[in-house]
């Protein structure tokens, strides 16, 4: 059975019928209804400054979530390190650790929009290392022993329950970063399924003499939508689909490639996109069939600012038409 993931943005554009407050309303129950389904992971992310709202405080939320639901652990992908004080984000991973053990998963992101770091009075063109500055610090701070950075005494409090540091991967999507990971031995999760990626870890990690890495590369579809009637599900979606598609794309740098991202002019290409599956139940169940093992069916229910309403149409139908099958 493949991974089943749900992510949600919280994103509300102003041509939706939905509010700010609706969104959230139906994403937080939505990710509670994941977690009784037996989902394996909740996915957040974040962005600052974007006019639909986009989530910009994950580990608020993450805290949020872990305390609503039971088991299914929350995964962050990513934290934009280089935006925020590394010893706060420590102590906030520590908390949420203390309180929640073992539930919260971190990936550990360099970040790519010019207008965040903007806004955060950081550097963009540092943020590699940056990040790899920051989560040196992060990890030597998680063993509650006090050290000296940048001329400051640093002692994180509590120390975490998981030992011996939460659950942390590094995130990017080029070589560089994949030795960046295996430097700090770390395993990774990058944002692409580049082979070289890949290989520069395992190179890297041969190198320094770190062999307890693992990268786990992202396949599967990156939207799933279970309807009785695709054509017209499609009309339905589009509109919100295409915002959704062209937005993040237009977020990305020259040369970066991510498996989320569709290149979409038009709802032609939308319907060509291999990480878009919308379909019947059995196309659906066929699909996730084929998927190589380790693959996830990630959901995105309100991608776009989708009605919830659409969304749940959605969710309830592979309930009960998709997921005995799967299972």
């Amino acid at each position: 059975m493949p991974i089943l993931t749900m992510r949600q943005d919280f994103r509300a554009p102003a041509f939706g019928p939905a509010s700010t407050r609706d969104i959230y309303a139906a994403a937080i129950e939505q990710m509670r209804w994941a977690a009784s389904q037996g989902f394996d992971f909740l996915v957040l992310s974040e962005h600052h400054g974007v006019d639909d709202g986009w989530m910009p405080a994950p580990l608020t939320m993450a805290a949020s979530l872990l305390g609503a639901t039971e088991r299914v652990p929350v995964l962050l992908s990513a934290a934009i390190v280089p935006l925020h004080d590394p010893v706060r984000l420590a102590e906030q991973i520590a908390v949420i650790d203390n309180a929640h053990p073992g539930r919260l998963w971190t990936v550990l992101g360099a970040g790519y929009r010019e207008e965040e770091f903007a806004m955060a009075g950081a550097d963009h063109r540092s943020r590699g290392r940056t990040l790899e500055e920051y989560t040196a610090v992060m990890l030597r701070a998680w063993t509650g022993e006090p050290f000296e950075w940048r001329g400051r005494t640093i002692r994180v409090t509590p120390r975490p329950v998981t030992q011996p540091h939460p659950t942390v991967l590094m995130g990017g999507g080029v070589p560089a970063a994949a030795r960046r990971a295996a430097r700090l031995r770390l395993p990774m999760l990058p944002m692409n399924t580049d082979e070289s990626v890949v290989a520069a870890y395992h190179d890297e990690a041969r190198r320094v003499g770190f062999d307890g890495g693992f990268v786990m590369v992202p396949e599967g579809p990156t939207f799933v939508h279970v309807c009785d009637d695709p054509e017209r599900a499609w009309e339905e979606i589009a509109p919100y689909l295409l915002y959704e598609t062209q937005t993040y794309a237009s977020f990305q740098t020259p040369g970066q490639h991510s498996t989320p991202r569709v290149d979409a002019r038009d709802v032609a290409d939308l319907r060509r996109a291999p990480q878009i599956w919308v379909g019947t139940p059995d196309d659906i169940v066929a699909r996730a069939k084929e998927l190589p093992p380790g693959a996830a069916l990630n959901f995105h229910p309100l991608a776009g600012g989708l009605p919830p309403d659409v969304a749940w149409s959605s969710l309830e139908l592979f309930a009960r038409n998709v997921l005995p099958r799967l299972r």
